[in-house]
């Protein structure tokens, strides 16, 4: 399995853990507290490519929970999260580097056509397969051969620079157990 495939494994597994487990508690900082390492953020915000389309957003919706320096999130947002407060705004640009990554060739992988329903076996298409873990795991459809299906399992953000309009929400310390 492919660095890009295990790093977006990772990422959906560590994303279950935030907010699930009975395993962490947590405190509310007092006003003022910054964002540091172990701290839990929720976070408002809006994704935009470089064009300008909203590639997505949970303004109005349930705020993003994660733990600080764990990886759960990209780590050119992560970085530039360090240090806000409750109720900071700001504006982020994260480089492919920091992001997704850039696509790797070594996330194509051909597979029997037969193992591809027929409805998708369209460049484009995008299937939802289990990881050894059982988590779904999204993989689209690059190319249609005689006998084989090309698909990749990059993320769809790869290569892209992420524009990030974000609002901190709330911040509390991971209490110790």
């Amino acid at each position: 399995m492919s660095g890009a495939v295990l790093a977006a494994l990772f990422f959906l597994t560590s994303l279950a853990r935030v907010g699930g487990g009975a395993s962490s508690q947590a405190i509310t900082l007092k006003p003022g507290s910054n964002i540091q390492e172990g701290s839990i953020v929720s976070i408002e915000y809006t994704l935009t490519g470089d064009d300008g389309k909203v590639i997505d957003t949970n303004v109005g919706k349930e705020p993003l929970t994660f733990i600080q320096g764990a990886g759960q999130i990209v780590s050119g947002l992560e970085k530039e999260l360090q240090g806000l407060k409750a109720g900071d705004q700001k504006k982020v640009q994260v480089k492919p580097e920091d992001g997704y990554g850039m696509p790797s060739q070594q996330a194509f992988q051909e597979l029997p056509r037969e193992n591809i329903p027929a409805e998708a076996q369209k460049p484009g298409v995008t299937l939802m397969a289990k990881g050894p873990d059982g988590r779904a795991i999204p993989i689209r459809v690059h190319e249609v051969k005689e006998k084989t299906v090309v698909v990749d399992f990059n993320h769809p953000l790869a290569g892209k620079t992420l524009n990030f309009d974000v609002k901190i929400k709330d911040i509390k310390a991971a209490e110790a157990r």
